[in-house]
C-alpha cells in the first residue's frame, strides 16, 4: 500500500483545516504544526483532534531546528505550507516578522526537507497569493503575468515563490507554487474584510451593532471557496509534473457588491450614495446609514484589481473552479454568522443570569 502522509504548516487555519478534512478522507495520516500559545484555542480544528489519522506537533516557521525535527520524525510525502503572516494591513505594521515567516520561513521547509534526505520522496506545495501581482501590469492575471508586489506581504511572498522555483531547478525537487486568488469561507477570520462584512451584517439584523465601518469599496477581487480551493492544491502535488498554478473563479467583484449581498441575505436592501470616502450604504427601508467608509482602513499602497485567470489549472489538473458560486459563498457565510451571532447572544444571557443568581446566593 502507498504511503501517503502529509505534512501542514499552518494546520490550524481556515485552509488547513479544510485539507486535514480532505486529506484525512483520502486516506492520509494528516501531521499538522502548530505555534506554542499560552492561548491554546484551535476552533478550526478541534473537531479533528483525537481522530485516528491526525497528529499535531510543535514548531514555527522562525526556528529551522524545529522545523528539521519535526520533518524528520514524520517523513512526509507530502508537505503543504500553509502557515505565514497572513494578512496584508499587519504586514505594514510588523514587516520584518512578516518577512522572517513567509520568506525565509520557505526556504527553512526546503532546507529541512533536502538535509532530512527526502528530496525525492517528498512533494512541496507553496500557498502563493495573489498578491503578487500588486499594482497589476495586465487583467486578468495567469501564470505568465508580471509580478509587482506591493506591500511587505506580497514582497515577502515573491521571496517564497521564487525560492521554491530555484530548489526546484536546482535539486529536482517536486515542489509547486499554487497562486491562491482571495478564498473566504465561514472559517475565515474575523479581521478579514469578507468575515468583517457578513459578521456586521448579522450583528446589524440582530441588533447588536449600528454600523459597518470600511475601506475602499471599489478595490475589487475574485473571490472564492477556500473548501473547493484546497482540492487544487492536492491536485497540484498529484500532478505529472512539479508546476505553478492561479487558483481563481476567473470572476470579479468589488467590496460594495460584497456588502449589498451580504445585507441582502439578511433581509436589509443597501442603496449607495456619495463617492470615495463619502460613500455611505443605506438602508432603504429606513434610511439609516450601516455602512460608512473609514480612512484608518485604507492601506499605504493598496491593491485594487485582482482578478485570476484559472484556465491551466481546469486544463491540466480538471478542477472545477466554479463549483461554489459567489452568491453561493456569501451565502454560506452570512448564515453561519447568523447562527453564531445568535448563539452569543444565547450564551451571554446565559452568563448574565448565572452571575445574578450568585450574587442573590441562588445557587453556589
Amino acid at each position: 500500500m502507498e504511503r501517503k502522509v502529509a505534512l501542514i504548516t499552518g494546520v490550524t487555519g481556515q485552509d488547513g483545516s479544510y485539507l486535514s478534512e480532505l486529506l484525512l478522507s483520502k486516506g492520509y495520516d494528516v501531521h499538522g504544526i502548530i505555534r506554542r500559545s499560552s492561548v491554546d484555542f484551535r476552533p478550526r480544528i478541534a473537531h479533528l483532534e483525537g481522530q485516528k489519522g491526525f497528529h499535531l506537533h510543535y514548531a514555527d516557521l522562525g526556528d529551522s531546528m524545529s522545523i528539521v525535527g519535526v520533518i524528520d520524525k514524520v517523513r512526509p510525502t507530502e508537505i503543504y505550507n500553509l502557515a505565514a503572516q497572513s494578512h496584508v494591513q499587519v504586514s505594514f505594521d510588523s514587516p520584518e516578522f512578516t518577512a522572517d515567516v513567509d520568506a525565509v520561513g520557505v526556504l527553512r521547509i526546503l532546507e529541512a526537507v533536502r538535509v532530512c534526505g527526502l528530496t525525492d520522496s517528498c512533494r512541496i506545495y507553496q500557498a502563493s497569493t495573489s498578491e503578487l501581482y500588486g499594482k497589476v501590469e495586465e487583467v486578468p492575471q495567469n501564470e505568465n503575468t508580471p509580478f509587482h508586489p506591493y506591500s511587505p506581504y506580497a514582497v515577502a511572498k515573491q521571496y517564497g515563490f521564487w525560492i521554491v522555483k530555484e530548489y526546484r531547478d536546482a535539486y529536482n525537487m517536486f515542489a509547486c507554487n499554487g497562486i491562491l486568488f482571495n478564498h473566504e469561507s465561514e472559517r475565515r477570520g474575523e479581521t478579514f474584510v469578507t468575515r468583517k462584512i457578513t459578521l456586521a451584517a448579522a450583528r446589524i439584523k440582530q441588533g447588536k451593532q449600528d454600523k459597518l465601518f470600511l475601506g475602499n469599496l471599489s478595490s475589487r477581487r475574485d473571490w472564492g471557496y477556500a473548501k473547493d480551493y484546497v482540492e487544487c492544491m492536492w491536485l497540484i502535488l498529484q500532478n505529472d509534473k512539479p508546476d505553478d498554478f492561479v487558483i481563481a473563479t476567473g470572476v470579479q467583484h468589488t467590496v460594495r457588491e460584497f456588502a449589498t449581498l451580504a445585507f441582502h441575505d439578511v433581509g436589509i436592501e443597501l442603496e449607495w450614495k456619495g463617492e470615495g470616502a463619502d460613500e455611505k450604504g443605506i438602508d432603504k427601508a429606513t434610511g439609516k446609514v450601516l455602512v460608512e467608509v473609514s480612512p484608518d482602513f485604507y492601506r499605504p499602497t493598496d491593491v485594487v484589481n485582482l482578478w485570476g485567470d484559472p484556465t491551466k489549472a481546469k486544463a491540466q489538473l480538471n478542477w472545477n473552479p466554479n463549483k461554489t458560486s459567489f452568491e453561493e459563498l456569501v451565502k454560506i457565510m452570512v448564515d453561519s454568522d447568523m447562527k453564531k451571532v445568535a448563539a452569543d447572544d444565547a450564551a451571554a444571557k446565559v452568563r448574565v443570569n448565572l452571575e445574578e443568581y450568585l450574587e442573590k446566593g441562588i445557587v453556589k
